[in-house]
């Protein structure tokens, strides 16, 4: 006991010197705003390898259950994959009709390829966290989608990682239209249910059916018109009893999703801009 005193006591010292250093960082990272910047800067930087670390390790140890997975998608995608062509062969008597307007649609459109390190769905403002970030070309504001549908918006960048506003978010809010129709409105997520969203201020002599396809708009520059979304669950009344209200059961189950596509638009920045000149204009 007396030989553990003594050396406390001989290296009390180093105590007193490492208190020291520790007081004097927390007082200059906590009211320094210069030097705070960095250190939140760091930390995030710091934290977003951590669980890239842990989502590689995840999907390292899942491999062969996500592998079993995705063939049983594939197969499945497969058999629907012939059998619509065949139906769109049958109706146009064209066998090329198919792949020319598959053409047609993804042209103009850069895709970037991401995987989700970070997702959350049990939250009101749920987000999600990608692998690539502006050195990879991604922007804010750029659409996020998956192989079965629209997954949400870019909302925040930094050199190697982006976070994306999903649709499962209390600010999400996404035109879109029921396919064929010029009826649209804006996707919102009201919470509960993850694979259920809703459409308002429907017009009451808007004609529509349960099972319809519900698509991106394209009235914006982040999703291009005619991705797929959900279709419609339910037919609800508004608040106010003058419009429908849809229920959509969403295409994406967000709870399972790991790798996503993120949407260049080339145009994207050309409208914006316009769409800006235009506000200043009436200011």
């Amino acid at each position: 006991m007396i030989t553990w005193f003594d050396w406390f006591r001989k290296n009390l010292h180093w105590f007193v010197f490492l208190a020291l250093e520790a007081s004097s960082l927390v007082m200059l990272f906590r009211f320094n705003n210069y030097h705070n910047s960095v250190w939140s800067t760091q930390s995030n930087a710091v934290a977003g390898k951590v669980m890239k670390w842990e989502s590689d390790l995840h999907d390292y140890l899942l491999l062969k259950e996500i592998n079993e997975q995705l063939v049983r998608e594939n197969l499945v995608l497969q058999y629907n994959n012939r059998m619509l062509r065949n139906e769109v062969a049958e109706l146009t008597h064209d066998t090329t009709y198919v792949e020319r307007r598959l053409l047609e649609h993804i042209q103009d459109l850069n895709v970037i390829g991401a995987r989700i390190i970070e997702n959350s769905v049990r939250m009101k403002d749920n987000i999600i966290m990608l692998d690539k970030g502006s050195k990879d070309g991604v922007r804010t504001e750029m659409g996020v989608v998956c192989g079965t549908g629209v997954v949400g918006i870019v909302s925040q960048v930094s050199n190697h990682y982006s976070l994306v506003l999903p649709i499962l978010n209390s600010r999400s809010s996404i035109s879109c239209r029921l396919r064929d129709t010029d009826y649209f409105g804006s996707l919102v997520w009201k919470g509960g249910n993850v694979l259920d969203a809703y459409i308002d201020d429907v017009p009451r002599h808007a004609k529509f059916k349960v099972g319809d396809a519900v698509e991106t708009s394209g009235f914006s520059s982040v999703f291009p018109a005619g991705i797929f979304v959900g279709k419609v669950s339910e037919v609800l009344n508004s608040p106010d009893g003058l419009s429908y209200e849809l229920k959509v059961r969403l295409s994406v189950d967000l709870a399972k999703l790991r790798d996503v596509m993120i949407i260049d638009n080339p145009d994207k920045i050309e409208i914006d801009t316009l769409k800006s000149q235009v506000i200043q204009e009436k200011l």
